[in-house]
């Protein structure tokens, strides 16, 4: 194969591995029953007037499967944390009781599951159109390549891989979903 074919696998494969990334990302926001101090990724606090994450003003901590505490690192940021969790709309309720923060993550409905699960398959259906994108991407280059005369059993053996590629990333999606969706529904 030349060069410029390998080029071409290579950053299919690579923008293969970054939806596939990006999808695993999407699904720490999505929470299973237990908690997790990724639930609380999206809350950013208003320190000393710049919006700051939350894991960078606190310590956040998981002492069992339905609690999360938040220690500040200054205990005058109790209570700019506290209204920030509750700006976020995360549907938690912040308690403080002077020292820490504590959240009790409250167990998931049947139906906020299946509502759960619904949000998994349209983030893996996201990741498959980026895997798509990527194939067609990398096809439409290695038809340039043939027009500029690489040779035919060349591009259609690349063809062939990306297929491959493309085949093996969608199975991977669908491995990912499949354990997300067993881990919400786990009651």
């Amino acid at each position: 194969m030349t060069e410029e074919i390998e080029f071409i696998l290579d950053s299919t494969e690579e923008s293969m591995s970054g939806s596939i990334a990006h999808l695993e990302k999407e699904f720490l926001n999505i929470r299973a029953g237990k908690a997790s101090p990724a639930m609380l990724g999206s809350v950013f606090v208003d320190y000393y007037g710049s919006q700051t994450p939350l894991s960078q003003v606190a310590n956040l901590n998981v002492p069992d499967a339905r609690t999360i505490t938040i220690q500040p690192y200054e205990k005058n940021m109790l209570h700019p944390i506290e209204k920030a969790i509750m700006v976020a709309n995360i549907g938690f309720n912040p308690m403080n009781n002077g020292d820490v923060i504590i959240i009790s993550v409250p167990a998931l409905t049947e139906e906020r599951r299946r509502d759960l699960t619904k949000q998994a398959k349209v983030e893996a259906e996201d990741a498959k159109i980026g895997i798509r994108n990527a194939r067609k991407d990398a096809n439409t280059e290695i038809k340039k390549l043939e027009k500029e005369g690489t040779s035919e059993d060349i591009c259609k053996s690349a063809e062939e891989e990306v297929q491959n590629l493309t085949n093996l990333y969608i199975k991977k999606i669908d491995e990912h979903l499949a354990l997300k969706e067993v881990e919400i529904m786990k009651v």
